[in-house]
């Protein structure tokens, strides 16, 4: 962002409560918070085991859960079961809290991200249908072969394993 969207004045970085921001050079009173963006995570288990999916635009061989955007007006549960329907053609009845995690750095694309992951865990059975514009391979991993992996999503499979374990 280079200028105001509120004045078209230039933007520039100034100290705002003790921290650096990006906000009017005049003054206006626009200030770029920077807010993370709320995404959630979804550990889909079905009969099999846990649902890992390949998005379109990631490198070969990267698996994930599902993800999604929270949407206007949706809570975090409701997002969950959407995202679950819309991403693997599975219905789940309900959404189970597991964690949060931020993610504040690049992503395979080299684009830098501010999210705030919120994890949930979702029991699903049917017949897998990828959404095929966004995905377009999945695979099933048994439970007691499931591992955690550094990124934040890796992170909320791994408390559902610690917890499910315990």
């Amino acid at each position: 962002m280079k200028y105001c969207p509120q004045c078209k004045a230039d933007i520039n970085v100034q100290i705002i409560d003790g921290e650096e921001r990006r906000a009017c050079s005049v003054q206006c009173g626009f200030v770029f918070w920077d807010n993370p963006t709320p995404v959630v995570a979804v550990v889909v288990e079905t009969p099999g085991g846990v649902v890992l999916a390949h998005n379109k635009l990631w490198p070969a061989g990267k698996y994930s859960i599902i993800t999604g955007f929270l949407e206007r007006g949706e809570t975090p549960e409701i997002c969950a079961l959407r995202e679950t329907e819309e991403e693997l053609g599975l219905r789940g009845e309900r959404a189970e809290f597991i964690g949060f995690e931020l993610f504040d750095g690049k992503g395979f694309n080299g684009h830098e991200y501010n999210q705030i992951i919120i994890g949930f865990y979702v029991y699903a059975e049917g017949g897998i249908t990828l959404d095929e514009n966004e995905l377009d391979e999945y695979k099933i991993i048994p439970i007691e072969k499931l591992k955690g992996w550094g990124s934040a999503t890796g992170k909320i499979v791994q408390r559902w394993l610690d917890r499910k374990n315990s």
